[in-house]
């Protein structure tokens, strides 16, 4: 070869070389700026309609068929944030004014009312992985935290008896890391909507770049629910999947996370089965209170036991003016206990049913004087083995800024030392135990709890 023709050689490597550096700098930059992420961006899928795991493509969108299953992806660049929206062309079906409106009226009773600002800002955030709390939701304030410590119970209970490989107890907790974080939120969220869908179908709701309904007159936009693709799973396994694959629009700030898990929620229980759910007694699933929204009984249910129950006893029963009310039907794998000062033991109505007071798992979602936490064992024998009730230790997570570890209480049945001076509130003249030991005590109604040295909360 000539020299001239090696010099010329050497060149058009050069170019190459300078070339794939650029595109190189390009991609990275589209990563960092992945906020306008997305306009680009199609889903991969296969002649079958088995989609590309998020792993294979920019946004990693699509709707798994039956057939189609995949892999988790690896933990490798699993750092790379994602966006929070994705490409209008990711296959889904657009929401229609129809819809849109039907969804508004279930809510809201009405399609002009919008969510308040504790909702749009609400998103599924964990503690620090490797913590005392590494297992915890962040939870905020408002309507969305009763959501959010809902989602909290399933969390738990994939963490704790679900995942393989780990032990049942506190320090397997707070050893988990950022990836087991992410596997237990898309387990919970899509075993709650498998559920409500009746284990057949779940519909996911995810929001794109453009609009797909303009505001009228008679409906106000609210410049998400005008936004949504809505995606239809048959298989339990691609519903969880396909959430992974998109867990930045439930987790991302931003990203409206709980509203969309809220919509979701909905559609794959169906506005069918919803009717039907709910009885004459029902208001809408959100109701207005002091500024903002609290979820009513039928949304916590329907997150607990895939089914819109208004109330918590069991069954059915009859009303003041002979009505009948629909309660919960069958016992689900998370509990619900509740207490507040201002209800009577007399008000049958209010009284939670053993249905959800023995749950097939020892974790309760609590309601305790309108705050809501979570309180579960690491022993899954507790609720089927009469001796494990004897004495056993419960932990509680309030979700409270100022708890850095969860109370660890150890529960005792068989003592009788209700009227025992040393259980006295100091600070509270009259009041001889915690509104939280009352929740516990409307579980196993005469057992004394100890604190191990923790100031009782609430």
């Amino acid at each position: 070869m000539e020299p001239s023709d090696r010099e010329q050689s050497s060149q058009e490597l050069d170019l190459e070389e300078i070339t794939r550096k650029i595109s190189f700098l390009d991609k990275w930059r589209e990563i960092f700026s992945y906020h306008r992420l997305g306009t680009n961006n199609t889903t991969s899928q296969n002649r079958e309609g088995n989609h590309i795991s998020a792993g294979e493509t920019e946004d990693g969108t699509g709707i798994p068929q039956p057939k189609g299953h995949g892999q988790w992806p690896s933990s490798s660049l699993c750092s790379i944030p994602k966006p929070s929206t994705i490409s209008s062309k990711s296959g889904g079906f657009p929401i229609s004014l129809a819809v849109a409106t039907k969804l508004r009226q279930s809510l809201f009773g009405n399609t002009l009312q919008v969510f308040s600002s504790d909702w749009t800002e609400a998103y599924f955030r964990f503690h620090d992985p490797f913590s005392d709390l590494a297992f915890a939701l962040e939870v905020g304030k408002g309507g969305a935290r009763s959501i959010q410590m809902a989602v909290q119970g399933p969390i738990i209970k994939y963490l704790l008896f679900t995942r393989k490989g780990k032990d049942c107890n506190f320090l397997s907790l707070r050893a988990t890391s950022k990836r087991e974080q992410d596997h237990a939120l898309a387990a919970a969220l899509a075993g709650a909507l498998w559920a409500a869908g009746a284990a057949r179908k779940a519909t996911i709701c995810l929001v794109t770049e453009d609009a797909y309904v303009a505001p009228t007159p008679d409906y106000s936009g609210d410049g998400v629910t005008e936004r949504l693709q809505l995606f239809e799973l048959l298989e339990k396994e691609a519903t969880e999947k396909f959430i992974y694959d998109h867990l930045q629009c439930f987790k991302g700030e931003g990203s409206r996370g709980v509203i969309l898990f809220l919509y979701s929620l909905i559609f794959s229980r169906t506005f069918e089965r919803l009717q039907k759910d709910l009885d004459v007694s029902t208001t809408p699933l959100l109701r207005p209170n002091a500024g903002g929204f609290p979820c009513s009984q039928a949304v916590l249910n329907m997150i607990l036991t895939g089914r819109a129950s208004p109330h918590v006893f069991n069954r059915y029963q009859e009303g003041k003016s002979q009505e009948m009310l629909s309660g919960v039907l069958t016992r689900s794998d998370i509990g619900y206990l509740q207490w507040s000062k201002d209800t009577s033991e007399d008000d049958r109505l209010s009284q939670v049913g053993s249905m959800l007071r023995t749950p097939k798992l020892p974790i309760w979602l609590c309601n305790i004087n309108g705050n809501y936490s979570v309180l579960f064992s690491t022993n899954r024998q507790l609720l089927s083995d009469w001796k494990v009730e004897r004495l056993f230790d419960l932990y509680f997570y309030s979700g409270q800024p100022s708890q850095n570890k969860p109370a660890h209480l150890t529960v005792d049945t068989h003592s009788h030392h209700w009227e025992r001076v040393r259980h006295e509130d100091e600070h509270r003249p009259g009041r001889r135990f915690s509104p939280v030991e009352m929740a516990i005590r409307s579980k196993w109604r005469e057992a004394t709890i100890n604190w191990n040295g923790t100031v009782p909360l609430f």
